[in-house]
């Protein structure tokens, strides 16, 4: 089990720009093999500075993003699924630039942009609509590309909160380059399985995975059965990167939406550390028993 572990921006910084361009030696310092870009704001993401710290290292990027209120996808108001679309395509360019295949996260409705009911056939047609022009103008201009969806849990999101609904999303919009964006933390309050989850993407939508612990906290110590999960990425052949994300209590727009109000650990490099370190472990320790098994 060769499994590449990266790391999110948001571990230091709630929107990068140039000031945070550091970060980008400095994970790959760490051990990390990836790093995610959380980019809610495109107007300040320094692109050609980001370029050119990425040409020093040997990282993979990956980026991720959230749609508000002014840019949902699900939207009634036409103009606001304009802005949503223009911002997505604006993604794909940026991802481009920077040599990035995926692009995970909130993409298909605003985040945090809760109506009080459950989603509605028109949302979803909404949506669906939006993204297969994203999706095809995406797979004409950059057909590398993974727009992976992220299903996220019930407070944050009325919209996509399972791997099925994101699978069955991906089948709605109809693109080779649509998948799904796994989140441990998410799972844990929506799931029924780990394991089921994985195979409901199986190989073919399972697109980006971030490995946060249950409470945010340091990954391997709290809840998530970290040995089911990856064993089940195993078994379907996930080749694609394993991130750690998570948040300081000191950020200002993330933790309205996430609710973090205490520390996990001294800081976010901390926790990012040491939760490289044990999953790193528990890795370890399924290859060797895979090992066994197969000299059995």
């Amino acid at each position: 089990m060769n499994m590449k572990f990266g790391v999110d921006t948001f571990i230091w910084t709630e929107a990068f720009s140039k000031k945070d361009l550091w970060i980008i030696r400095k994970a790959e310092e760490l051990g990390f093999e990836a790093i995610d870009f959380a980019i809610a704001h495109l107007e300040n993401f320094p692109l050609a500075e980001v370029i050119k710290e990425l040409e020093k290292t040997k990282l993979q990027p990956v980026t991720s993003t959230t749609l508000n209120a002014a840019n949902s996808l699900i939207s009634g108001d036409p103009e606001v699924r304009q802005n949503g679309i223009r911002f997505l395509k604006k993604m794909v360019d940026v991802n481009q630039a920077m040599g990035s295949v995926i692009i995970g996260g909130v993409n298909y409705a605003g985040w945090g942009c809760l109506t009080g009911k459950p989603k509605t056939d028109e949302e979803w047609n909404n949506s669906v609509s939006s993204m297969k022009t994203v999706a095809e103008y995406a797979i004409k201009k950059y057909p590398d590309l993974k727009i992976c969806v992220e299903p996220v849990n019930r407070f944050e999101s009325h919209f996509i909160n399972t791997a099925e609904e994101g699978r069955r999303y991906c089948k709605a919009v109809g693109s080779e380059n649509m998948a799904v964006h796994l989140d441990c933390f998410h799972m844990i309050r929506e799931e029924i399985s780990y394991k089921e989850a994985v195979e409901t993407c199986g190989r073919k939508y399972l697109g980006y995975v971030h490995v946060c612990e249950n409470n945010r906290g340091i990954p391997g110590t709290g809840l998530v059965p970290w040995e089911e999960f990856f064993t089940a990425l195993n078994d379907i052949g996930y080749e694609g990167p394993c991130v750690i994300e998570s948040f300081d209590p000191s950020f200002e727009e993330l933790n309205r939406q996430c609710a973090i109000w205490r520390k996990f650990a001294d800081t976010g490099e901390d926790l990012a550390v040491q939760g490289l370190a044990n999953l790193r472990r528990i890795a370890d320790k399924i290859q060797q028993k895979t090992k066994v098994t197969e000299k059995q």
